[in-house]
């Protein structure tokens, strides 16, 4: 499906969204709102403020012409397929997914006619997602924010905060599709600034205890965490 095309169904399978100069209807569109993050951590980080504030600009507002069902995994991803299918039940006119790329995979494989829309971290192209940035294809398109990219640049600046720390911790998600390419990138990057890299794994936010604890006992001088939403 082409862009043009896809923002033509996000209405609906045989209509699209009138914009503000047709807001007066009253017929309410329900859209689907799957994150693998807290509630809490998505209103902290203003991410549903500013998703209710964009639609407000288009004339959609809350209780009014528009219902949002929001489902959040609070960090687990086993819990986003039951999720997905329970907003899919609720026949939303487009699914809405945060948290990175497996979120979105959650979606696509609950759905091929609902338009999804996502955020990721990480590329959409090398993650299946889509068949191209400028053509994306199939029911999906989104926003790529290059979050996982900026981890080598990341320790370069850990490296100037800290420049005596020649060990240096790298916290990462083992469930996240880009963590293999972010665990090549740091250490090519840490040999090159002559550190020795350690890789702590942790899915969930009861694990991070104990990698801070195997920090501290190899003598790590820094931390330097992974693109990952439970982070």
């Amino acid at each position: 499906m082409k862009r043009r095309e896809f923002l033509g169904v996000l209405g609906g399978a045989a209509a699209s969204w009138p914009l503000a100069a047709n807001a007066q209807q009253t017929t309410m569109r329900t859209i689907g709102w799957l994150s693998v993050r807290s509630s809490d951590t998505e209103r902290e980080t203003r991410t549903l403020a500013a998703f209710r504030e964009g639609l407000a600009q288009t004339g959609y507002v809350e209780s009014r012409n528009l219902t949002i069902e929001l489902r959040f995994s609070d960090g687990q991803y086993d819990r986003l397929p039951a999720l997905a299918a329970e907003l899919i039940q609720r026949q939303v006119a487009v699914l809405v997914t945060t948290g990175g790329s497996r979120t979105a995979q959650v979606a696509q494989a609950a759905t091929v006619t609902i338009p999804i829309v996502f955020t990721t971290g990480s590329d959409p192209v090398q993650d299946g997602l889509v068949k191209s940035i400028n053509r994306p294809g199939g029911n999906s398109t989104g926003v790529y924010l290059l979050n996982n990219s900026l981890a080598p640049k990341g320790l370069e600046v850990l490296r100037e905060l800290v420049p005596n720390a020649r060990v240096i911790a790298f916290l990462v998600n083992p469930h996240n599709l880009s963590t293999p390419k972010q665990v090549r990138e740091v250490q090519i990057a840490a040999n090159s600034l002559g550190m020795q890299l350690h890789v702590l794994n942790a899915s969930a936010a009861n694990d991070i205890d104990a990698a801070f604890a195997a920090l501290v006992q190899r003598g790590a001088g820094g931390l330097l965490m992974g693109a990952d939403s439970i982070f």
